[in-house]
């Protein structure tokens, strides 16, 4: 489906990453994908993940999202080695350990700033530049979760931070449509990642979505993969500004 597309992936940090579980998808589908680093930390640990049958499909670019420069100069690399851009996938986000173990009311506003900052903010940023690189159109994807409108004990501020992302989800869509740039959030499940596990009591959520869920099972890396693969491909050309669910059916049941 993605043959000869050029997708930006943001936010693998391991092998347990939904980014990386997206880039996977990707590949199988036969684009070419840049993923960004922080750190020379994050750098070595995606380098571990490159299999040498993909080595030639994939190119490693610095970020930090946010640093306004580090965001123009990505865009400026992608534009100089690529020309144009298909896809971008923002997987970015990120809140303070202490704002997410305390209760929410006592959220510091540095932490509360610094979380809509990462984790909502960021969108806006990268898609102005992206869509200057997606001359034929394209497709933006980010990630939510239903503590955007849900109280989930132990998200707090994250919950706040994707409220807001999912609105400038909406408001993105207006303002991409004129060019036939998409773009959409996935609202997963839980999944065991590394951001995840920092919130308290994450194997309940886990356990209770496997429990109630109509599909009584968890979602997958590989579906949630696949599912952003097709979101960025020209089968879901009709489809913009929406919030797409993808956690077995749990979203649905009330009581």
């Amino acid at each position: 489906m993605l043959t000869n597309k050029n997708i930006i992936i943001m936010g693998v940090r391991n092998k347990w990453s939904i980014a990386w579980g997206i880039a996977q998808s990707c590949l199988e589908q036969n684009a070419n994908i840049i993923l960004t680093y922080r750190g020379e930390r994050e750098r070595e640990s995606i380098e571990k993940l490159v299999q040498k049958e993909y080595a030639s499909k994939i190119r490693l670019y610095a970020c930090d999202v946010s640093s306004d420069d580090q965001i123009q100069e990505l865009f400026n690399k992608a534009g100089k080695d690529y020309g144009i851009l298909h896809g971008l996938v923002h997987a970015v986000a990120h809140a303070n350990t202490d704002d997410l173990r305390d209760s929410f009311i006592n959220t510091s506003r540095e932490g509360f700033l610094h979380a809509m900052d990462i984790s909502a903010y960021s969108l806006i940023a990268v898609s102005r530049y992206a869509k200057e690189l997606m001359k034929d159109g394209g497709s933006i994807i980010t990630l939510t979760y239903q503590g955007s409108n849900r109280v989930v004990l132990g998200y707090n501020v994250m919950g706040v931070a994707k409220a807001a992302l999912e609105s400038s989800v909406r408001y993105l869509a207006h303002d991409l449509g004129l060019q036939n740039i998409r773009i959409n959030a996935i609202s997963a499940g839980p999944v065991k990642t590394v951001s995840a596990m920092g919130i308290q009591n994450f194997g309940d959520v886990l356990d209770i979505v496997q429990q109630r869920a109509p599909l009584k099972r968890n979602i997958t890396l590989k579906e949630l993969g696949n599912i952003a693969s097709c979101l960025l491909s020209d089968h879901t050309m009709g489809i913009t500004g929406q919030i797409i669910y993808a956690d077995s059916g749990f979203s649905i049941l009330g009581m």
